[in-house]
């Protein structure tokens, strides 16, 4: 039997500085969790993970991490350390960088 779906957000590491970023409402990334959207729904998660690893451009490594609380705090030892750890930009200013679409998209 599988284990209910827990409220989650999306988590990756942002492709040139490696801080760890979190998927916003607007499909950008933000290094501010607060900022993060949160998944209620098992489905719309898995979906968007699978956009987000698509984003090889701007991300590596996304996850979905547990939360909870209003303002979603990891449930979990690793997310926790990676929210406020030595790599993360916890209590700097917030910084969001949008989704590139393919379109966008500069060629090198």
């Amino acid at each position: 039997m599988s284990r209910p779906f827990v409220r989650s957000i999306l988590s990756a590491n942002d492709l040139l500085t490696g801080r760890v970023v979190y998927l916003t409402n607007t499909d950008g990334w933000t290094n501010d969790i607060r900022r993060a959207v949160v998944f209620d729904d098992k489905a719309e998660a898995i979906a968007r993970l699978a956009w987000a690893e698509a984003q090889t451009h701007q991300v590596i490594a996304p996850v979905l991490a547990p939360v909870r609380g209003a303002a979603p705090f990891p449930t979990s030892n690793r997310d926790r350390l990676r929210a406020t750890g030595p790599f993360s930009l916890a209590g700097k200013p917030a910084q969001e960088t949008p989704s590139a679409r393919p379109s966008e998209t500069p060629h090198v």
